[in-house]
């Protein structure tokens, strides 16, 4: 019995010896950090607020972030902040949510937008944290980015006004994609280029060149090319897709375990994007999404698993098919109806939808209250009314009410006269 309790007891010790050191290497801050940052200082920062379960969740990841950040000596120092106390600090980083992760380096703040997950925030962390433009110089070097990243940029040439641009558009998209410069030496043999210096965005096993002249503003182009033509779509890639421009084609599929129907649908849509790509991927992203969770929030209402949607992102609004979708032909008159215009659009950012989005969001909110703990969800929602019933109340109730000499003041000089004649011939 003594040597079980022993063995607890150690187990425990170790635990909060390995609490503990991961803590060291996260550090609390507080309205006074901006005034004792470096500005060669890179800080990855999470801002929470105490009754947030996300940010509990998210804690002990947080931790761990830390731990592995300093043992593999990444510059990259991390820190966290109770955004209802450090008020200050919330307010210059801008905060509107929790939590909110930004890194803060050489005074330009970059917001983490990806899911919270260990995977992805460190990637955030190891891309922001380094170089704008990471080099390439050797053709190992450029095979291992290749083989680590579904999607690269990279400047092919020396000192020029493109790549001016490029570095500029680096400061701004590099919380999104890699940025990478190269020499055309080490360039695999099948990338031919017409003209240096050049950008090109490597994905989907091919590359393709930037051309100013056909593809416009290069920041505006990259926004395009950043996503591969088809993958998995979660709901913050979703989200981002927003400021490409392109609608995006999704097939919603099960989250674990695929009916035969939802393997077709998923591969009607790669076979399309793969397929019809100089068609329509000017138009068009392509991809498949697990569940139908999100954008069942999205349209307000409920989707068919396996089902085809298209959405638009830069208005809120979204397509469905008009009728089945069984094969290669059908899905493209769908894809074409939505171009054309023949397929009707709906939802979208209007005011009508926008009071209808509100009056959804408040509804899914309050209705697991209303079935855990009623009595709290009628009083949450009865307590608001009943102020501002009482606040009516007292408004009416606190008007003035005229006396006699104040309403015969309110007559107007004939009508006064017109009494008082009235009254003497009486």
């Amino acid at each position: 019995m003594s040597d079980r309790r022993n063995i607890v007891l150690l187990s425990v010790l170790l635990l909060l010896g390995t609490v503990l050191s991961a803590s060291a290497y996260v550090e609390e801050l507080d309205d006074s950090f901006m005034e004792r940052a470096e500005p060669d200082e890179t800080w990855l920062i999470k801002f929470y607020a105490p009754w947030c379960s996300f940010c509990k969740q998210l804690d002990p990841v947080w931790h761990q972030i830390g731990s592995e950040l300093r043992s593999h000596g990444s510059p990259v120092q991390v820190g966290k902040a109770d955004a209802t106390i450090s008020t200050g600090l919330a307010k210059e980083f801008r905060v509107n949510n929790y939590p909110a992760i930004f890194i803060l380096k050489r005074n330009v703040k970059y917001n983490y937008v990806g899911p919270r997950t260990k995977d992805g925030i460190m990637e955030f962390a190891d891309r922001v944290g380094g170089p704008l433009v990471r080099s390439l110089s050797s053709l190992q070097l450029f095979q291992h980015a290749m083989s680590r990243y579904d999607v690269m940029l990279v400047y092919v040439g020396t000192t020029s006004q493109l790549k001016g641009n490029y570095t500029l558009a680096a400061e701004e998209l590099i919380i999104h994609i890699n940025f990478f410069s190269a020499t055309r030496d080490i360039l695999p043999k099948g990338v031919s280029l017409t003209s240096l210096p050049a950008v090109v965005v490597f994905k989907d096993g091919t590359y393709l060149a930037y051309n100013e002249e056909h593809d416009g503003d290069l920041k505006s182009w990259i926004k395009r090319e950043r996503f591969p033509n088809f993958f998995k779509i979660d709901s913050y890639t979703l989200y981002a897709m927003g400021e490409s421009g392109k609608l995006v084609l999704l097939a919603l599929v099960e989250e674990r375990y695929l009916c035969d129907k939802s393997l077709r649908y998923k591969s009607l849509v790669e076979k399309v994007a793969t397929e019809h790509k100089e068609t329509y991927s000017r138009d068009f992203y392509f991809g498949f999404m697990e569940g139908s969770g999100y954008i069942n929030g999205f349209i307000m209402g409920e989707v068919m698993v396996p089902s085809f949607i298209v959405v638009n992102l830069s208005n809120d609004g979204y397509f469905l098919p008009p009728g089945p979708v069984e094969t290669e032909r059908h899905l493209l008159d769908f894809l074409d109806g939505v171009l054309g215009g023949s397929v009707e659009a709906q939802g979208g950012n209007g005011l009508a939808q926008r009071f209808r989005r509100l009056v959804y969001q408040t509804k899914i909110t309050l209705m697991p209250v209303f079935i855990e703990a009623p009595v709290l969800a009628c009083f949450l929602v009865g307590f608001p009314i009943c102020i501002c019933a009482l606040f009516c109340y007292l408004c009416c109730k606190a008007r003035p009410t005229l006396d006699e000499d104040e309403a015969a003041a309110l007559v107007p000089p004939v009508q006064r006269h017109k009494k008082l004649s009235d009254k003497k011939s009486d």
